[in-house]
C-alpha cells in the first residue's frame, strides 16, 4: 500500500504531510464489503475535490477568456470538469493501478471503469486541498487537466448565436438581421475581423474574431446579451 502511495506522490510532484488523507482518497467504497470495521473511503473527498475542482477550472477560464460571457464559459467549464474528462487524466496518471478495491470490485474490471477514475481523481483535488491548500490544489489541477484545457476552442463553446437572433427577431417582422465586416487588421495569417449587426437600421452588436463566421457568432452574441431591440 505505501508503495503505491509513493508512487502516485512522485507523479504528482507533491509530498502529503498527512499520509491518511492520500490512502482515503485512492479507496474505493467497495472495501467496506470487506474490511471490518470499515476504512475511510473517497466519497467525502470526492464531494470536496469536485468543488475545488469547479472554482480552480472557473477561475482559470474566467481569466484566460475574458471574451466570453456565461453561456459560453459554462460549456466550456463543462468539457473539463466532465467525467470522461476526469477519467482520461486519471488514465494518463495511471490512477486506476493505484486505487484500493475490493477484490470483487477489482475483478469486475473497477481499475479501468471510468467512473472509479473520475472520483479519485476528484477525491484526489480533495486530499491536497485540505493537505497543501487552495494553490498547491490549483496548481495540481491545472497541470492534470492540462491536455484538456490546451484542446478548448471558445469558438465552439459560443453556439448557434446567429440563429437563436434571427428567430428572435423574426418573429417581431420578416425582417432578417445584417451582418456586415467593418474592420479587420493583422497579417494574412493572423487576421482579426470585426463584424456588425443590424437590423431595421439599428447596430444591435459588435464582435471580433480570428474568421468572418467568429466575429459574426459574437456580434449575435452581444446583440442577445444588449437586446436593444426591446
Amino acid at each position: 500500500m505505501f508503495a503505491e502511495v509513493s508512487r502516485i506522490e512522485e507523479q504528482l510532484d507533491y509530498t502529503f504531510k498527512n499520509q491518511e488523507l492520500l490512502k482515503e482518497a485512492l479507496s474505493h467504497p467497495s472495501l467496506s464489503s470487506e474490511i471490518r470495521p470499515a476504512p475511510p473511503d473517497n466519497q467525502r473527498l470526492e464531494y470536496l475535490g469536485d468543488a475545488v475542482l469547479e472554482l480552480v477550472i472557473s477561475n482559470h477560464l474566467f481569466h484566460r477568456f475574458g471574451q466570453c460571457q456565461e453561456g459560453p464559459l459554462t460549456k466550456l467549464r463543462a468539457s473539463v470538469v466532465s467525467k470522461n474528462a476526469l477519467a482520461g487524466a486519471a488514465q494518463r496518471l495511471d490512477l486506476g493501478a493505484q486505487l484500493f478495491l475490493s477484490k470483487g470490485e477489482e475483478g469486475s474490471g473497477g481499475r479501468n471503469r471510468p467512473s472509479n477514475l473520475a472520483d479519485a481523481m476528484e477525491a484526489l483535488f480533495g486530499a491536497i486541498y485540505l493537505d497543501g491548500g487552495i494553490e498547491i490544489a490549483e496548481k495540481t489541477v491545472l497541470k492534470l487537466l492540462d491536455d484538456e484545457l490546451t484542446k478548448l476552442n471558445p469558438d465552439e463553446a459560443q453556439g448557434n448565436t446567429k440563429g437563436e437572433l434571427q428567430e428572435i427577431l423574426q418573429s417581431i417582422t420578416p425582417e432578417a438581421p445584417i451582418y456586415e465586416i467593418i474592420e479587420q487588421h493583422g497579417p494574412p495569417h493572423d487576421r482579426t475581423f470585426i463584424s456588425q449587426v443590424t437590423w431595421n437600421g439599428v447596430v444591435l452588436g459588435k464582435g471580433s474574431g480570428s474568421s468572418k463566421k467568429t466575429a459574426e457568432a459574437k456580434a449575435a452574441g452581444e446583440a442577445l446579451k444588449s437586446k436593444i431591440w426591446q
